[in-house]
């Protein structure tokens, strides 16, 4: 029998959000549940038939792709990686992490609905970056896809620590509140590579059509200036 040749997958729909790039994206969905995002349909499922009863659900799956590693073939490559929680210092076998750097670069993630309207859910809690296209939706069941009892890994021996974060009062006015929450619990996941210590340095991270200018020192991230894009 001859091998079936598996068809190929396309986007139903691309991601929109107010990160536009890599850097600063939280390393797992459900990490900064202010942040808000939104699936937006192509054509042939921008259709009410394709979203009935989804307001039923609190939340959902998305099954996507790792679309900013296009150049990153090498890494894809490879059967060991080494996990940011781990310090970036101990290799574990790809399949035992969340790593973007994959076979088949399909990521997975579980978002809350905030709302569907006019066709796009709209959801919090993603770590998907703007443009991220998605390859299927489907509902969360906590009867079937929740295991509170549940090890976890190496994610059970080490806690993620959170920095402190200072923003001055005349650039937080620059930001709506919703806006604000998101953006400082980002920052204080520390968006850096896990290998940077350079207390001097200056970051800059894209949200919401600004350049948040930052740098980290002493566990404490102090943003020094916000520029628009």
């Amino acid at each position: 029998m001859k091998d079936k040749i598996m068809k190929q997958i396309t986007p139903i729909a691309h991601f929109r959000s107010p990160l536009t790039s890599k850097f600063g994206i939280p390393r797992q969905s459900g990490l900064v549940d202010e942040l808000r995002g939104s699936i937006v349909f192509e054509k042939p499922y921008a259709q009410p038939d394709a979203l009935r009863g989804i307001e039923d659900f609190d939340y959902l799956w998305l099954i996507w792709g790792f679309s900013a590693n296009s150049d990153d073939a090498g890494e894809s490559r490879s059967l060991t990686v080494r996990p940011p929680r781990l310090g970036g210092n101990q290799r574990m076998g790809v399949f035992a992490t969340r790593s973007p750097f994959r076979p088949n670069g399909l990521g997975l993630s579980c978002v809350r609905i905030e709302k569907v309207e006019n066709g796009v859910i709209h959801v919090l809690g993603a770590d998907l970056m703007d443009g991220t296209p998605i390859y299927d939706v489907k509902p969360y069941v906590p009867y079937a896809d929740a295991h509170p009892e549940a090890r976890g890994g190496f994610t059970d021996q080490r806690e993620w620590k959170q920095l402190e974060v200072v923003i001055p009062d005349d650039l937080r006015q620059q930001f709506s509140s919703g806006e604000l929450a998101a953006l400082t619990k980002i920052l204080s996941l520390d968006p850096r590579p896990h290998y940077h210590t350079d207390s001097q340095r200056i970051y800059g991270l894209p949200f919401g059509g600004r350049d948040i200018r930052f740098r980290v020192a002493e566990g404490v991230v102090s943003v020094v200036e916000v520029r628009k894009i």
